[in-house]
C-alpha cells in the first residue's frame, strides 16, 4: 500500500515514453529522463542524476532481456565496454564524493556536460553518413585488438560522462558503437548498449546511492511506467527500418539538447557569474 501511495501518475506517464523510446533507439535513459527530472519537475541536478542511473539498471534489464531473446545483442562488445567502464564508475563516484555532490561545483559541472554531451551526440548523430564516410577507410585498417582496445576506452570514457550526467550508457554510447563497429545491424548495436549499460548504470546508481543523491518516490513512479515501455519498445525494435531508428534516435538528442542549451546552460552560467560576484 505504501509503494501505491508514492505513485504519481505524471512521473510513470513520462517513465512510459522515455521507456519506450530506450527500447526502440538505446538512448533515453539518461538523454531524456535526466534533463525532464531537472526542467519539468524541477529536481536538483545531483537527484535527477542518482534517481535516472537505478532507474536506468531496471529498465535496460528488462529491455535486455528482450534484446537477447531477440538475438540482438553482442556479448563480445558488451564485455569490452565493461572492462573499460566499472573501474572508471567507481572511481569518478568517489571523486564526485570529495568534491560534494551538492555542492555549486558538482551543480554546474553535471549542467554544463549534460549539454556538451548531448550536442555532441546530436550533431554525430544527424552526420553520421558523412562521418563514417571520412572514416570508414581508417577504420577498415584497424586491427581487431585495436578495435578491441577502443571498446574498452569508449567504456572507460562513458563510465565517467554516466556517473557524472547519467548521459551515456545510450546516446554517446550508440554512436561509438556505430563507428567502431559500422557492419553491424543498429538493432544489434541497440541492444548491445542497452546490455553494457546495466551494470554500468547499476554501478554508478549504487554510488550515488551511498552518496545520497536518490529519490526512491520519484524511482518507483518512473519504474511503474518505463517497464512496460521499454518492454514493447525493445519487441518493436527489430520490426523498425534501420533508418527509423536513426531518425528517432537523432530527433530525439536534438529536441533535448536544444531544450537544455535554452534552459540549463544559461542558468548554470548565472550560477557561476553571482558566485563570482559574491567572491568579490
Amino acid at each position: 500500500m505504501n509503494v501505491l501511495d508514492s505513485l504519481q501518475p505524471l512521473y510513470s506517464v513520462t517513465g512510459f515514453a522515455v521507456g519506450l523510446l530506450v527500447g526502440l533507439t538505446g538512448v533515453g535513459g539518461g538523454s531524456l529522463m535526466t534533463p525532464l527530472l531537472i526542467l519539468l519537475f524541477g529536481i536538483h541536478p545531483a537527484t535527477a542524476v542518482g534517481t535516472d542511473l537505478l532507474y536506468a539498471a531496471v529498465t535496460k534489464t528488462a529491455g535486455s532481456a528482450v534484446h537477447g531473446f531477440n538475438r540482438t545483442i553482442d556479448w563480445r562488445v558488451v564485455r569490452l565496454l565493461a572492462i573499460g567502464s566499472v573501474p572508471t564508475t567507481v572511481i569518478t563516484i568517489i571523486a564526485l564524493g570529495r568534491i560534494g555532490i551538492n555542492s555549486a561545483a558538482a551543480h554546474d559541472l553535471i549542467t554544463v556536460v549534460l549539454t556538451i554531451a548531448l550536442f555532441i551526440t546530436a550533431a554525430t548523430l544527424v552526420f553520421r553518413e558523412r562521418i563514417v564516410a571520412r572514416y570508414a577507410t581508417r577504420l577498415g585498417a584497424l586491427q581487431p585488438k585495436q578495435i578491441a582496445s577502443l571498446t574498452i576506452i569508449v567504456g572507460a570514457a562513458l563510465g565517467v560522462l554516466v556517473s557524472i550526467t547519467s548521459v551515456g550508457a545510450g546516446a554517446i554510447g550508440v554512436t561509438a558503437l556505430v563507428l567502431l563497429y559500422p557492419k553491424l545491424p543498429t538493432a544489434r548495436i541497440v541492444g548491445s548498449d542497452i546490455a553494457h549499460a546495466v551494470p554500468l548504470t547499476l554501478v554508478a546508481g549504487i554510488g550515488h546511492w551511498f552518496l545520497g543523491s536518490i529519490n526512491v518516490d520519484v524511482l518507483i513512479s518512473l519504474l511503474a511506467g518505463s517497464i512496460p515501455g521499454i518492454l514493447i519498445g525493445s519487441y518493436a525494435a527489430v520490426r523498425i527500418p534501420e533508418m527509423a531508428l536513426r531518425l528517432v534516435l537523432a530527433g530525439t538528442l536534438v529536441v533535448v539538447a536544444t531544450k537544455l542549451a535554452v534552459d540549463i546552460h544559461p542558468a548554470a552560467l548565472n550560477g557561476a557569474s553571482v558566485a563570482a560576484t559574491t567572491a568579490h
